[in-house]
C-alpha cells in the first residue's frame, strides 16, 4: 500500500506530468517522423522502379519482331550489350494476343501467374499502361508494367515486363527495424531530458512554494528574485511579490490600527476609571456624583469620536469606503464653508479671507471634499493667534485645480513636517485638546482618493501653507476608491 501511495503521489506531481507529456509528445513525433521517412523512401523506390520499367517497356518493343511463326525477340547476337539487354528484358516478361492468350513468357513470369484474359483485354482496350506488384511462390515481390504493343504490321499485342523489388523491400525493412529499434532508447532519453527540463522550469514555482512555507506575520516583506527571463514564470513571481507587498501593507494597517487604538483609548479609559473611582470613594452629595458622571460622559463621547474616526480612516485606506462622485461647484463650496467659519475665526480674532472664481466645476465626492476643506480651515484657525490672517485661494493651473490654505500662525518646526500627516501625530507644542491628530490623515487620503497631491510649507512663528492639487481632466463617474491609487474625475 505504501508503494502504491507513493506511486500515486508521483503521478500527481506536476513535474512528472510535464515530463510525461513531453515523452508522449516526443514519442508521437519520432514515430510519425519514422513513418513519414519510410513512406518517403518507399515512394522514391517505387518511382525509380516505375521509371525504369517505363523505359524498359519502350526499349522492349523495339526488340520484338513479327514473323510467320508469330512474335519473337530479335537482336545482334554478336553484340554483348544487346544480348545482355534483351536477356534482362525477357527475364520477367509475357506476350499475349488480343484475346488474352499467352504467346511467350519467362519462367519467372509463369511462376508469378499469368494475367487473366479479361484484365488483358481491358488494358488493351484502354490503351494505357498499368503497374502492379506481384509475388512469386517464394514471396519475392516483382513490379509488373503492362500495356499495348503494336508491331510493324499494325497488329496489337499485350506486353508485360517486370523487375524484382526485393532489394527495395529489404532496404525498407532494414530501415524500419533499425529506426524503430532506436525508438525505446530515444523515449528513455527523452524521459530523463523531460524530467530535467521540467525540474528546471518549475524551480521558480518551487521557490514560491518554499517562500510561502516560510512566511509568517513577522516576515511578510519576503521577495523572490526574478530570473530575468520575462516569461510566464517571471510573471508568476512578480504577481507573488506584489501579493506579498499588498499583504504586508494590509498587515501594517492592521498593526497600525491596533497600536493607534490601544494608544489613544488608554488615556480616556484611565481618566474615566479614575473619575468613577474617586466619585465612589469620596462623593457624598448628589451633585458630586452628577459632576463625575458628566465628566465620564464627556470622555465617553471622546472615545466614540476616536473609534468612529479610526474606523472610517481604516475603511478609507483599505478601499472599503466608496466615493460618491458628482459634479460640484468647488468655488461655491469653498465660499460657503469660509462663511461658516467666519464666526469661530472672528471669535478668535483671526481674519479669514477667501479668493475664488465665480465657478469651478469638479467631479468629486462632496462630503469628502467638505471634510478636506473643513479640516484645513479648522487647523489654520486653531493655530493662528489673535490678529493673524487665514487666506483661502482657489484657482486653475493648466490641467489642475489648486486649493491653498495659508495662515500666519505659529508654524511647524522642520523636524515635525514629515510626520504631520501620520495618524494621531500632534506637534509636541500643540494643545492636545485641539484635536485627535486624525484630521490631516483624512486630508491625505481624500486627496489621494481623488488622484491629487497635497504639500505643506511652514516656518516657525511665520505661518503654514497647505497646497492641494486635484486633476481637472479625469473621467467622470468613479466607483470604489483604491487604498493608495484611486481613480478620480474633474472638470473645471
Amino acid at each position: 500500500m505504501n508503494l502504491l501511495g507513493r506511486a500515486l503521489r508521483i503521478t500527481r506531481n506536476l513535474r512528472f506530468r510535464l515530463a510525461a507529456s513531453y515523452v508522449i509528445f516526443f514519442t508521437i513525433l519520432i514515430v510519425m517522423l519514422g513513418l513519414f521517412f519510410r513512406q518517403t523512401l518507399s515512394s522514391i523506390f517505387d518511382s525509380q522502379v516505375t521509371d525504369t520499367l517505363r523505359e524498359e517497356f519502350a526499349v522492349a518493343k523495339s526488340y520484338i519482331r513479327t514473323t510467320d511463326q508469330g512474335l519473337d525477340w530479335f537482336h545482334d547476337l554478336n553484340d554483348p550489350d544487346e544480348s545482355y539487354t534483351v536477356e534482362q528484358l525477357r527475364h520477367v516478361s509475357m506476350i499475349a494476343d488480343p484475346q488474352g492468350h499467352p504467346m511467350q513468357w519467362s519462367e519467372i513470369y509463369r511462376s508469378l501467374g499469368f494475367d487473366k484474359p479479361e484484365e488483358i483485354r481491358a488494358i488493351l482496350k484502354s490503351g494505357q499502361q498499368a503497374t502492379w506488384v506481384r509475388k512469386d511462390p517464394a514471396g519475392v515481390p516483382y513490379m509488373i508494367r503492362a500495356g499495348l504493343m503494336v508491331d510493324e504490321r499494325h497488329n496489337s499485342y499485350y506486353l508485360a515486363i517486370g523487375r524484382s523489388i526485393a532489394n527495395n523491400t529489404k532496404a525498407l525493412r532494414d530501415f524500419s527495424l533499425n529506426y524503430f529499434s532506436l525508438v525505446p532508447v530515444l523515449i528513455v532519453l527523452s524521459g530523463f531530458l523531460g524530467w530535467f527540463v521540467a525540474g528546471r522550469a518549475l524551480e521558480p514555482v518551487n521557490s514560491v512554494a518554499d517562500t510561502a512555507q516560510r512566511i509568517t506575520h513577522e516576515n511578510l516583506d519576503m521577495q523572490i528574485p526574478l530570473r530575468g527571463a520575462g516569461d510566464e514564470l517571471d510573471r508568476l513571481v512578480e504577481a507573488f511579490n506584489r501579493m506579498m507587498q499588498r499583504l504586508d501593507f494590509s498587515f501594517d494597517q492592521i498593526r497600525q490600527f491596533s497600536t493607534d487604538v490601544s494608544h489613544e483609548l488608554r488615556t480616556p479609559l484611565t481618566v474615566i476609571r479614575g473619575q468613577l473611582e474617586v466619585a465612589l470613594l469620596t462623593a457624598k452629595a448628589p451633585e458630586q456624583y452628577r459632576d463625575a458622571m458628566e465628566n465620564a460622559l464627556e470622555d465617553v463621547d471622546r472615545l466614540s469620536n476616536i473609534v468612529r474616526a479610526l474606523l472610517m480612516l481604516s475603511q478609507a485606506e483599505s478601499g472599503q469606503l466608496l466615493l460618491q462622485k458628482t459634479q460640484i461647484n468647488l468655488a461655491e463650496l469653498v465660499r460657503d464653508l469660509v462663511d461658516e467659519y467666519q464666526i469661530p475665526a472672528d471669535a478668535q480674532g483671526v481674519r479669514l479671507i477667501a479668493e475664488a472664481p465665480e465657478a469651478c466645476l469638479l467631479q468629486a465626492d462632496r462630503i469628502q471634499i467638505e471634510r478636506l476643506i473643513t479640516n484645513l480651515l479648522s487647523n489654520a484657525i486653531k493655530y493662528t493667534p489673535s490678529g493673524g490672517t487665514v487666506r483661502v485661494r482657489l484657482n486653475n493651473e493648466a490641467s489642475q485645480v489648486v486649493f491653498v490654505v495659508e495662515d500666519t500662525g505659529v508654524g511647524i518646526a522642520p523636524d515635525h513636517l514629515p510626520h504631520i500627516f501620520d495618524r494621531f501625530y500632534r506637534v509636541p507644542s500643540a494643545d492636545p485638546e485641539k484635536g485627535l491628530g486624525l484630521g490631516l490623515s483624512f486630508v491625505t487620503w481624500i486627496v489621494k482618493a481623488h488622484g491629487g497631491t497635497v504639500e505643506v510649507e511652514s516656518e516657525l512663528n511665520k505661518g503654514t501653507r497647505f497646497t492641494v492639487r486635484l486633476p481637472a481632466d479625469a473621467p467622470a463617474q468613479g466607483a470604489e476608491a483604491p487604498a493608495l491609487s484611486p481613480s478620480e474625475q474633474a472638470s473645471c
